[in-house]
C-alpha cells in the first residue's frame, strides 16, 4: 500500500516540475514580446532617423530644443538653434529625437 502512494506521489512531482518549467517558458515569452521585442524595433527606428538625417534638417533634441542641422559627422552633428546665427551648439547624433525635413509640412 505505501508503495503505490510512493509512486502515486513520484508522478504528480514530476508533472508539476514540468508545469513549472511550461509557465517559466511562457512568462519568457510573454517578456520578449512586451519589453524586449518593441525596444529593439524603437532602436531600429531611431538608427534609420538618424542615418537619414541631412545638412538643412530641423530637429527637436531629447531636451525640446528647436533647431537646424548644419554640419554632420559619423556622430556628431552642429546644430543651429533660434533666428540668432551665433548660436551653434556640437552635440551627439542620439541627442536627436525627431527630424523633420524641409519639404515636409
Amino acid at each position: 500500500m505505501l508503495n503505490l502512494l510512493a509512486e502515486g506521489s513520484g508522478a504528480s512531482a514530476a508533472g508539476s516540475t514540468m508545469l513549472l518549467v511550461v509557465y517559466i517558458v511562457i512568462i519568457g515569452a510573454a517578456m520578449y514580446f512586451f519589453a524586449i521585442r518593441p525596444q529593439k524595433k524603437e532602436q531600429k527606428r531611431m538608427q534609420a532617423l538618424l542615418a537619414s538625417m541631412e545638412v538643412g534638417d530641423t530637429v527637436v533634441t531629447t531636451s525640446g530644443f528647436y533647431g537646424v542641422v548644419i554640419d554632420i559627422t559619423d556622430e556628431d552633428c552642429i546644430v543651429e538653434f533660434g533666428s540668432n546665427k551665433n548660436c551653434r551648439i556640437p552635440m551627439k547624433k542620439t541627442a536627436i529625437s525627431e527630424i523633420e525635413k524641409p519639404g515636409q509640412d
